[in-house]
């Protein structure tokens, strides 16, 4: 049975946007409402369709005022910021993921309304680590919690949305652990940093990557409104890169830098407004992190059509190189070549060299 009225939050944002689009365009559903706390630009109020936008803060006891009102039957929590400078800070951040959360499930609390409840969650909840495995099951936990961040704000939010499952247990309710998003039109920690010219690395590091493409993001989400799917689920594209792959296809030029250099680097690239490079994020891009999507497939039920490669092309087809890739690779190539036949030649110097046993050792070595 279709929902009739849902409340999507985070709307003014890319995915949330597209998402209450996409149900906007679903006749069967009543009535969808778009909370933010900035009015939508232009082009995606024009997306949002009949979306009917309400300007609020979810830090607010106002919220409960608009799931009560409109008998919000399924909400879609969107609104977790990963970004403190986009958000006015980290403790604004803060507030807006955890305390905003906290609010909005306070209002589903009293509001006997709503019988689904969708959050859209990160894989960054498992952490990053030289220590992980090499994929993670929705039922394993991070080897090391995060200490601070989006990822332990998003740690923060699910427990506060499980107590809130087992306090409203006619409820059901369905956490979406995304990978990282990447695409034309999202902006994300990944897309921005893959937007800069010269991208600085760890020296001596190169993680795996796993992507999902911002359309199979959004058929996610709106099966997991639409749907019946209850539980928690890891959503990922298919395959995997590394950093240096994907930076050699999409033009880019890598920096190696010590490991010691990259926070006072992270610290300034977010004073420059450049790109938020937290310790987090470092720990990420340093050691990688790949999820298992069996449950994703099978029991949830979707399979996305762009596989983590396919993904990483679509992006680069709206970033202009700054070195063709193809020059890339074949600078690349000679460089293997010419290490080969440095190491060849070291190998042949060696044995050249190497003095030849004596006849005592050889005679021990028959004996024994």
């Amino acid at each position: 049975m279709p929902p009739a009225v849902v409340l999507v939050t985070g709307v003014s944002r890319w995915l949330g946007g597209a998402l209450a689009g996409e149900l906007a365009a679903d006749p069967s559903i009543e009535r969808v409402i778009g909370v933010d706390t900035v009015p939508p630009g232009p082009e995606m109020l024009r997306r949002l369709g009949r979306t009917e936008f309400v300007r609020a803060d979810i830090r607010s006891p106002l919220i409960g005022k608009v799931v009560s009102a409109a008998s919000v039957d399924t909400v879609v929590h969107m609104n977790i910021s990963s970004t403190p400078g986009g958000s006015g800070g980290r403790t604004s951040m803060k507030e807006l993921n955890v305390i905003g959360t906290m609010q909005l499930l306070a209002a589903c609390q009293r509001a006997p309304s709503v019988r689904r409840f969708v959050l859209k969650s990160t894989s960054a909840v498992y952490g990053a680590s030289p220590r992980d495995p090499a994929v993670f099951t929705e039922a394993m936990q991070a080897r090391r919690v995060p200490g601070g961040g989006f990822a332990k704000d998003s740690l923060d939010v699910e427990g506060y949305v499980r107590a809130y499952s087992r306090r409203r247990p006619d409820v059901d309710v369905a956490v979406l652990r995304f990978t990282n998003f990447i695409g034309p039109r999202i902006d994300s920690l990944l897309t921005g940093f893959l937007r800069m010219p010269v991208v600085p690395t760890a020296l001596g590091f190169d993680a795996r990557v796993q992507l999902l493409h911002e359309d199979d993001a959004v058929a996610v989400l709106v099966r997991a409104t639409t749907g019946d799917f209850a539980g928690t689920v890891n959503v990922g594209a298919e395959g995997t890169v590394l950093l240096s792959q994907a930076i050699r296809r999409l033009g880019r030029v890598a920096l190696p830098l010590p490991t010691q250099a990259m926070g006072p680097l992270g610290k300034l690239t977010r004073r420059a407004g450049i790109t938020d490079y937290s310790p987090e994020q470092m720990r990420f891009l340093n050691f990688g992190r790949v999820v298992d999507t069996t449950r994703l497939r099978h029991e949830f039920g979707y399979s996305p059509r762009f596989t983590t490669a396919a993904a990483l092309a679509d992006y680069g087809r709206t970033v202009a190189p700054v070195v063709a890739p193809e020059l890339v690779s074949g600078l690349t190539a000679n460089a293997a070549r010419a290490v080969g036949r440095l190491a060849s030649v070291l190998d042949d110097v060696g044995r050249t060299t190497r003095p030849t046993p004596s006849g005592t050792h050889l005679q021990a070595v028959r004996d024994a």
